[in-house]
């Protein structure tokens, strides 16, 4: 006798629980597990209307330039949401560069979903000023 096939989670709790431990990880400032653990290998990530970054190593060296160049990083979770295979969040960031510059800002990530990785991410924000 077959063992019997326990129905799959729904993609919104999937989605959701993911989101869930995607926003803890960034709001202690733990970006690098973030990205580790819940993204895809085929990832695209763009910022506004810019080209998008295909896949995890490019997105990760993009990523770690940014990183590079940064002295302290406070991000704030003001809310999210999720429907479906799809989530938002919004965000309050005050970051300070080794350049001595100083970014006060607000963000919104755009993520779909698939099977508990993000496969694409989208940043809706203003323009930043140019990291000197």
């Amino acid at each position: 006798m077959s063992q019997p096939t326990l129905p799959t989670e729904p993609a919104t709790q999937s989605a959701e629980r993911a989101e869930d431990e995607v926003n803890r990880l960034l709001a202690s400032g733990r970006f690098r597990e973030a990205f580790d653990r819940y993204f895809d290998d085929d990832v695209v990530m763009q910022e506004n209307d810019d080209a998008e970054t295909r896949g995890k190593e490019a997105n990760r060296l993009r990523e770690k330039s940014f990183y590079d160049s940064v002295i302290k990083l406070e991000a704030e979770l003001l809310g999210s949401a999720v429907h479906g295979d799809s989530s938002y969040s919004e965000w309050r960031y005050v970051i300070r560069f080794k350049s001595g510059q100083c970014w006060d800002y607000r963000q919104v990530a755009a993520r779909r979903w698939r099977d508990g990785k993000v496969v694409h991410e989208r940043f809706y924000h203003s323009d930043f000023p140019a990291i000197a």
